[in-house]
């Protein structure tokens, strides 16, 4: 089935995707500073600009989205159109999530991926005691 934008009505739209300041991301960050931790957003320097940085215990938390970095929750459901455009695309992304992560850690940092699927009001208990074990290591 063909796209029913134009390549520029596509980009527009692709653009307005969030990758910083997304409700998950806010979620995490707050359970993390109700903590009384201090963390730096998006540090550009580090492999794949983490979205939490905690200099001085040399560890990271990437908040990712299930559909974008293939969770195997569920949520992340193949489209059906053009279907092997997007099952090369997570992939590569997940792929790439994997590379990121391995570099990091030879660098010496600790690496928490928390998902999407695990920052729903329901779980934010579930999800603070997994941030303070964490980051109390």
């Amino acid at each position: 089935m063909a796209d029913t934008f134009t390549r520029a009505e596509r980009s527009r739209i692709m653009a307005l995707v969030k990758s910083k300041d997304t409700t998950p991301e806010l979620a995490v960050r707050r359970l993390v500073h109700e903590m009384g931790f201090r963390y730096r957003l998006h540090v550009r320097s580090l492999p794949g600009a983490p979205d939490l940085v905690f200099p001085r215990l040399r560890k990271v938390i990437f908040v990712s989205g299930c559909f974008w970095h293939m969770h195997t929750c569920g949520r992340c459901r193949i489209p059906e159109a053009r279907r092997a455009y997007w099952v090369a695309k997570l992939a590569r992304n997940a792929a790439r999530d994997t590379r990121l992560r391995r570099k990091l850690r030879r660098l010496g940092w600790h690496v928490l991926v928390v998902w999407e699927c695990q920052t729903t009001p329901a779980k934010s208990k579930r999800l603070g005691a997994r941030l303070a074990a964490f980051l109390a290591k």
